[in-house]
């Protein structure tokens, strides 16, 4: 179930357990409604000389007690443009069809909400995002495609996403953006991280292509 304000209080406790020097910790990851903690069993026992698990679980207790469950000053709201048209956003007939509303409406319907980062997987730098109005949701394709260009944006049930690779997908491909979602050469890759907001804006594709140049 996807749930805003459980993942607002995931994204506190995230930054919280980020923000702690925890020996050990290799990577945090929050998702939906859980946070997955990857550490080095053998580092915890060397630097601190009790079991990993009773550290681990000290560590975390403590991180819940400590945590500002209101803290929104890590996340941000982004801009996303993105090219509407049906070259680009391949499956909008077949949803216009489906949907029985114009393909001008379900981009309008789209392009009104903001969404909310809920987490990054599949790919690097893959966002999920929600929720989508039910108007619009709709199911992914029964047969996945081989190959989605980067910067594809799809929905897939009652959430959105960008394509950041080309990869093979199953989403229901609506549109394209410009932008660059992950570049591993950069510090930080991922252009949108868990908790942002995204908000999708309309450009031509004369626009596409001129930033795609960019």
């Amino acid at each position: 179930m996807i749930d805003l304000t459980t993942h607002q209080k995931i994204i506190a406790l995230f930054h919280q357990l980020a923000n702690t020097n925890i020996i050990g910790v290799k990577d945090i990851v929050p998702a939906y409604t859980t946070i997955t903690i990857v550490y080095d069993i053998a580092a915890v026992i060397k630097f601190t000389n009790v079991a990993a698990h009773t550290y681990l679980s000290e560590q975390i207790e403590k991180a819940i007690g400590e945590c500002d469950w209101k803290n929104e000053s890590s996340t941000s709201e982004i801009s996303i443009p993105v090219c509407y048209d049906t070259s680009l956003g391949i499956d909008l007939p077949e949803m216009s069809r489906q949907k029985n509303i114009p393909v001008e409406e379900i981009i309008s319907i789209h392009t009104s909400a903001t969404y909310n980062v809920y987490m990054l997987g599949f790919l690097p730098g893959f966002a999920y995002m929600g929720i989508v109005d039910d108007k619009i949701a709709t199911p992914r394709l029964s047969k996945p495609r081989t190959n989605v260009p980067a910067g594809s944006v799809g929905i897939a049930g009652n959430q959105t996403g960008i394509y950041p690779l080309d990869s093979p997908g199953g989403w229901n491909i609506i549109g394209q953006t410009p932008l660059q979602m992950f570049d591993a050469k950069k510090e930080k890759p991922c252009l949108v991280k868990p908790g942002d907001r995204i908000k999708f804006i309309p450009i031509s594709l004369d626009e596409f292509h001129q930033q795609k140049l960019a």
